[in-house]
C-alpha cells in the first residue's frame, strides 16, 4: 500500500512543510519535532482521510507510533480489518 505511506507522509508534512521532501518511513516523529498536540492533530487528520478510528492514547501510544513507518503499519492494519 504505497499510497498509504504517501498519504501519511503528506499529512505529517503539513506540520513540517520545510522538511516534507526529506521524510522517510524510518523517521522518528519526536525527532521531527512533532509534539503531543501535533501527533493528536495528525491522528485526527489521518482518521478523516482514511475513514477509520485510530486507537491513540498520547500517554501510552508513543512506542506504537514512534516512526512514520509505525503509523503507516497501524493504518494499513486498520484498513485491512475494515474491508
Amino acid at each position: 500500500m504505497a499510497g498509504v505511506a504517501q498519504d501519511v507522509i503528506a499529512v505529517i508534512g503539513r506540520k513540517i512543510p520545510d522538511r516534507v521532501a526529506e521524510l522517510k518511513l524510518t523517521d522518528n516523529l519526536r525527532d521531527l519535532g512533532l509534539e503531543s498536540i501535533d501527533a493528536l492533530e495528525m491522528i485526527f487528520d489521518l482518521e478523516e482521510k482514511f475513514g477509520i478510528q485510530i486507537p491513540y492514547n498520547a500517554n501510552q501510544s508513543e512506542q506504537e507510533f514512534a516512526t512514520i513507518g509505525d503509523v503507516v503499519a497501524v493504518i494499513e492494519r486498520l484498513l485491512a480489518q475494515k474491508s
